[in-house]
């Protein structure tokens, strides 16, 4: 763990683990509290969590495809992990430690 705070690309894929988590946390436990249970406190703190992370996703998204020099499509792949459920967990293994040439990217 203490390797991947040393470089962006690590601190994004922790930052985008965390991002999936909060995703899954709403959609699979604070909304069924909401919605079955009309219990929306845990929603709304989840929800701004969620948030927060979500835009430092993007924000770290973008630095991260300037330093690496992402390809454009590799980093529309890389927002579109963001918004379906389970995405950054797949993005981790076949975008995030790839190189732009198909490579596995050296850890």
């Amino acid at each position: 763990m203490y390797t991947l705070l040393q470089t962006k690309l690590g601190r994004f894929r922790i930052l985008a683990f965390l991002e999936g988590l909060s995703f899954l946390t709403i959609l699979f436990v604070t909304m069924p509290l909401k919605y079955l249970f009309q219990n929306p406190g845990p929603n709304k703190i989840v929800g701004l969590i969620h948030g927060l992370l979500f835009l430092l996703y993007l924000v770290e998204l973008f630095q991260v495809k300037v330093e690496l020099e992402w390809k454009a499509k590799k980093t529309a792949l890389a927002a579109l992990a963001s918004v379906v459920p389970f995405g950054t967990f797949v993005a981790e293994r076949y975008l995030y430690l790839k190189s732009d040439s198909g490579t596995p990217v050296t850890k």
